[in-house]
């Protein structure tokens, strides 16, 4: 599919970044996150002769930085929103930085919602009148398809995530627009830097780029992407109980909260 104009959030680094670098030459970017400097470094990696590349630092787990993101987006006039951006603690609920459980919440979930429902309709405006089609990706994860203790929060959060997009598809079927819900795995990232854990490290930690163009690849062919070694995880609710999969999981993520944290 190809696209005139993309906004990525959480463009900076990791997933991201890659989402704007796979993208063709030929869509014009707007990137934000909160690091200015990062942001702009990849504008100038980005910059091309005839595209467009504009960056916005904004912290989108706020009402302030919703409002700023999208009304550059409207006036830019985006046909692909790349909901990337996220956070999550590794750990207890009750253990974790209170405030660092509602900016997940916040990031994850809130941010999500309302830059889809400001953008989307002006997206499908502009689709009808061009004869495109509008793109939305939410990047969930494989932690969506069950509960997954000590990442009690970010995991739900991604679980919200996958039911909303499959929701959204089956409302927006027969307009133009395309929903994709992509659902990773591990992944070599910085994310496990401010999670308390690096995930990166994991056996069979995919790397970002693979996963930005397999989601991108996805788009418009189906609803629901499970990318990495160990789809199988998105099974396990078909084959264990509920309870049974959160206390397997429980016990091995036991087991990594014995392991020395990130710093």
């Amino acid at each position: 599919m190809s696209h005139r104009f993309a906004l990525v959030t959480g463009a900076s680094s990791g997933i991201g970044a890659c989402f704007a670098r796979a993208l063709p030459r030929t869509t014009d970017l707007l990137l934000t996150a909160r690091n200015a400097e990062a942001l702009t470094r990849m504008r100038d990696q980005l910059a091309a002769p005839g595209r467009v590349v504009e960056v916005i630092a904004a912290d989108l787990s706020t009402d302030d930085g919703r409002t700023a993101v999208i009304a550059k987006a409207e006036a830019l006039g985006i046909d692909l929103l790349i909901n990337n951006a996220g956070v999550g603690p590794f750990g207890a609920v009750l253990e974790n930085d209170p405030g660092f459980e509602r900016a997940t919440v916040e990031l994850n979930v809130v941010t999500p919602v309302v830059l889809t429902r400001a953008l989307l309709p002006g997206m499908l405006d502009r689709a009808a009148v061009s004869g495109g089609r509008a793109g939305l990706i939410l990047l969930s994860s494989q932690l969506a398809f069950q509960p997954v203790p000590f990442v009690t929060t970010y995991g739900a959060s991604k679980s919200f995530l996958l039911a909303y997009g499959e929701g959204l598809a089956a409302e927006l079927k027969g307009r133009m627009a395309d929903v994709l819900v992509l659902c990773p795995g591990a992944t070599r990232t910085g994310f496990g830097r401010r999670a308390g854990f690096e995930f990166g490290s994991l056996p069979g930690a995919a790397d970002p780029m693979e996963v930005a163009q397999a989601g991108l690849a996805a788009l418009g062919r189906r609803t629901v992407h499970v990318h990495g070694m160990a789809p199988r995880a998105a099974l396990a609710p078909l084959l264990w109980s509920r309870r049974t999969a959160a206390g397997g999981l429980g016990a091995v993520l036991t087991a990594f909260r014995r392991m020395p944290r990130a710093r």
